[in-house]
């Protein structure tokens, strides 16, 4: 890298639209890029690969983070202590992993001395307000993306990564947009934008077809303080157990959801989710609380954890009202 240029980071999935965005950037703004890919428990390919193919298209440096077990202790768990569902159906896939993402992504900004945070993310994605409002320890609100906001259509993003001869792959493309991680998977466009059309099969992957005939599964959860903390007995970590329960409670179909998605931006958007590791724990958590929890309480909880699954559906992660509830314990600040 460059001393005496100025040095942006990219939030780095290895796909078309990040990997064009490096030269983009490079072009736009005259920056060095730094690409950040996060392991979130998306699955795909290997990170490593990931990192030489940002390398290979451009990119000035790339740091690749396994933040599997971060995200699984950190964030899904406050989820799914506060049994967070957006509009009572929506765990929040896509919405947890950003605020993750972005501290991450700050990290290496601040370590890196970059001046820019950058994106690939739809105008209609949650996740560009999320980025905007990105962490406290990020005082430059400072941003850049290529994508339909700047003209930057597929066919064009192609024609570049073609030009520019970078190692991407475009030959096929799902009807779908998909976004994956540890707490689910979730599904949109194609012919899922007609709310007439049900789910063909072939959106799902996380979870088995509901209808087929099985034999039943029986597990059984333990919580220590709202946490879960083993399954059948058997101790595990947060990150452990939701893979379990992905698999387990995949497998018995649980956790297909679809919805007219009350989007933060004024629309409304229908989504297929699959979310079995997640249903299946919130679900157990809820039911253990109509166990043990007062009435009053418990009514004043519900009430609350609406207002939770907003804050963190809005992008507001690191707002003064959310961030008290965010951990049990005080979290070490990053230098």
């Amino acid at each position: 890298m460059s001393a005496d240029r100025e040095r942006v980071v990219l939030a780095y999935s290895g796909g078309l639209d990040t990997s064009v965005a490096i030269g983009w950037l490079a072009e736009q703004t005259g920056a060095d890029v730094i690409a950040v890919a996060i392991d979130v428990g998306q699955g795909g390919e290997d990170m490593d690969d990931i990192r030489k193919r940002a390398l290979a298209c451009g990119a000035a440096d790339a740091e690749v983070v396994d933040a599997r077990a971060e995200f699984a202790a950190d964030y899904c768990v406050p989820a799914l202590t506060a049994n967070a569902l957006y509009m009572d159906r929506y765990p929040l896939v896509s919405a947890l992993s950003r605020p993750l993402i972005v501290d991450h992504l700050v990290r290496v900004a601040r370590e890196k001395g970059a001046s820019m945070l950058s994106h690939g993310c739809t105008a209609r994605a949650t996740t560009r307000c999320g980025s905007r409002r990105a962490s406290p320890r990020w005082p430059r609100h400072q941003g850049a993306r290529p994508g339909p906001d700047s003209g930057m259509t597929r066919d064009k993003a192609i024609a570049f990564a073609a030009d520019k001869g970078l190692p991407i792959d475009v030959t096929s493309k799902s009807p779908y947009s998909i976004d994956q991680n540890l707490w689910g998977r979730a599904v949109e466009t194609g012919h899922l934008e007609n709310i007439w059309n049900g789910p063909w099969e072939d959106v799902y992957e996380y979870t088995a077809d509901p209808a087929l005939p099985r034999e039943p599964d029986e597990l059984v959860i333990s919580f220590t303080n709202g946490v879960p903390t083993a399954v059948d007995g058997t101790q595990k970590t947060p990150l452990e157990i939701i893979t379990e329960l992905n698999q387990r409670a995949g497998a018995q179909g649980v956790g297909r959801l679809d919805l007219v998605e009350d989007r933060l931006v004024g629309i409304k958007s229908r989504e297929v989710y699959e979310a079995p590791g997640a249903i299946a724990l919130i679900a157990a958590h809820q039911e253990m609380e109509n166990v043990c929890v007062e009435r009053d309480l418990a009514r004043f909880k519900r009430q609350a954890e609406q207002r939770w699954a907003e804050l963190v559906y809005d992008g507001l992660w690191f707002s003064p009202l959310k961030r008290p509830s965010t951990r049990s314990s005080p979290r070490p600040q990053r230098t």
